[in-house]
């Protein structure tokens, strides 16, 4: 990585803050065993398969951006085993969170990265997931912020990169404005059609769909949310 993208990154991290409450000690201690064995590294050479990285072949690979407390991504990781799983989240709790639920079930059908997902979307082979799954995003309220929403046309490049051909792009989110931003980014991107055929579905949440304490959040506070689908041309 070059010093300007290093500048780049730092300056325009598209997560906030890294480390929450002091983790317990069986957390910590999960952090340091299991984080091991499951994290991904694209430091190192990228793999000629996505299935090199998980031991078996999978039926369909699918990638979750910022999996928070890890609800859906492990809901999803059980209900399909022979899927292949990649879970994003650089925030320390969450992933001690999630480590947690990995060990108790002994799902085998996760991959996991803790830092910022640009780097792994770089390092993926071209055409190698069926799924990318950005979940309830940070939404950056402000306006001198935008820049470090998630959705942007230079990451909207990386998904059509890393997509399938027909593979999906699906966006969750309880905030009206970066609804419409990432319609409107979408609409200008010409490897993504949105896939609603009626003014319900982007209301209607995705098959199976778990729902997630950040959801809960949104409806007690009185904001309904957004299931957003968009295929890779």
């Amino acid at each position: 990585m070059s010093e300007g993208e290093r500048r780049q990154r730092a300056t325009e991290a598209f997560f906030g803050r890294r480390k929450g409450k002091p983790l317990r000690e069986r957390q910590a201690s999960q952090l340091t065993a299991l984080l091991p064995r499951l994290r991904l590294d694209p430091a190192g050479p990228a793999p000629g398969d996505v299935a090199e990285l998980f031991g078996f072949v999978a039926d369909r690979v699918r990638l979750e951006i910022g999996f928070g407390g890890g609800e859906h991504l492990m809901h999803r990781a059980l209900e399909a085993p022979n899927t292949a799983f990649i879970g994003v989240e650089p925030f320390v709790n969450s992933m001690a969170k999630l480590l947690g639920r990995v060990e108790q079930s002994g799902a085998r059908n996760i991959r996991l990265y803790d830092d910022d997902a640009t780097e792994l979307l770089d390092w993926l082979p071209s055409h190698s997931l069926d799924q990318i799954d950005l979940l309830y995003p940070d939404p950056w309220p402000k306006k001198k912020h935008w820049k470090r929403r998630f959705v942007s046309k230079v990451n909207l490049d990386r998904f059509a990169r890393v997509l399938k051909p027909g593979g999906l792009f699906c966006f969750a989110s309880d905030i009206d404005t970066y609804v419409n931003w990432t319609l409107q980014h979408c609409a200008a991107h010409p490897a993504f059609v949105w896939t609603a055929d009626n003014a319900a579905d982007w209301l209607t949440p995705f098959a199976g769909w778990p729902g997630t304490r950040y959801e809960a959040k949104a409806r007690r506070e009185g904001r309904s949310s957004a299931y957003l689908t968009f295929q890779r041309l």
